[in-house]
């Protein structure tokens, strides 16, 4: 047996990248697809390390928990092709119309109990539009906000007007989930009933209402790096705030049912390049990471998350929120977050790099 040659030159490049962005500076896009496509274990590590202490740097030790209550259920009018709730596809998930109050205040007294930061209110539609509907959206927004055990966030898909996102302002709702799902190129493949370009409207209005902003997308859908590498960039474009990373968890009945799992070292990798590209955001994981990741969980902060979805998702279930908390404190980080404002992410804060102290990196 002989040994694989390790590509020094890479190990420099990789430092080189680093020590840029903790200094504040940028990398581009060329350099972040040279990222993406690191091949070799040893390269890989060295890029988690790098994504590690650049995580440490503008976040600290803090952890951004969140979780979300499915608040309409199933029979959705769009084709999205990773989605269990669609109407187009037959999965056998659950359906119903638009919750009560008691669900979502059970919820926001668990979140209180866990330290998780926000509950999210998900529905399966296509969109949020004025009348009775919005009326009684923004009820429970507000409902949420007075009782003061968490910050109400919301997910409610595609809105068309600048009075409907000015209406979710005036409710109390401070952060809304709204995913660009992958890169503008490759959006039309897993879905055609609305257009990218219906997202990013959606997200302007938002954000002209002053409410921030919660998007990422899914990886392991069939897309390529480069993809990955746009959606990362079509992010910091649009100034999201959190960045959800949720890796593809196949449903039985969808168009991906048999689509092949990541690697967890790709995940990871992905993590990484994330944080390279968005480093002051709260990079979070999201769906599929136990399936996806199994034991290696804990590796996503190493490599750059600094966020975390508890709880259950919308049709498949999470490992338990008590174990989240656990593994978060045996690896020494706090879900204690206190920028609810998102107020760290909004001036550069150079540094002299070698004045840090770093958390260690598995080999």
């Amino acid at each position: 047996m002989s040994a694989e040659q390790v590509d020094v030159s890479h190990h420099t490049k990789i430092s080189e990248l680093g020590q840029r962005i903790l200094h504040g500076g940028d990398i581009s896009r060329e350099e972040a697809l040279w990222l993406f496509e690191l091949e070799n274990a040893s390269d890989i590590f060295d890029l988690i390390a790098w994504a590690n202490r650049i995580r440490e740097h503008f976040k600290g030790n803090k952890i951004h928990l969140c979780s979300i209550v499915n608040a309409k259920a199933g029979n959705c009018s769009e084709n999205c092709s990773f989605c269990a709730q669609s109407s187009f596809h037959q999965t056998g998930s659950p359906k119903y119309g638009f919750v009560d109050p008691e669900p979502v205040m059970e919820a926001a007294e668990e979140a209180k109990q866990h330290n998780v930061t926000a509950v999210g209110l998900v529905a399966a539609w296509k969109g949020l539009n004025e009348g009775p509907m919005l009326d009684e959206v923004c009820d429970r927004i507000k409902e949420l906000k007075a009782s003061g055990k968490t910050r109400p966030d919301a997910s409610l898909g595609i809105i068309k007007s600048q009075n409907v996102a000015n209406r979710l302002k005036e409710a109390g709702l401070e952060c809304y989930g709204h995913n660009l799902e992958s890169s503008k190129r490759f959006f039309p493949s897993h879905c055609t009933t609305h257009t990218y370009e219906d997202r990013i409207q959606t997200i302007h209005f938002l954000k002209n209402a002053g409410i921030k902003i919660c998007s990422g997308g899914i990886i392991g859908m069939g897309e390529a790096r480069e993809d990955r590498r746009d959606l990362a960039f079509a992010l910091k474009e649009i100034g999201a705030n959190v960045v959800p990373i949720n890796i593809l968890n196949p449903i039985k009945g969808t168009p991906y049912e048999n689509n092949p799992p990541l690697p967890p070292l790709e995940i990871l990798k992905t993590i990484a390049c994330f944080r390279f590209i968005l480093p002051r955001q709260e990079i979070m994981i999201a769906g599929g990471r136990t399936v996806n990741l199994r034991d290696m969980q804990s590796m996503v902060f190493a490599a750059g998350a600094s966020a975390l979805m508890v709880g259950n998702y919308l049709t498949t279930l999470n490992q338990p929120v008590e174990k989240d908390l656990q593994m978060l404190k045996d690896l020494g980080l706090d879900p204690n977050w206190d920028k609810h404002d998102f107020s760290d992410q909004l001036e550069p804060q150079p540094i002299s790099f070698r004045s840090r102290q770093t958390t260690p990196v598995p080999a």
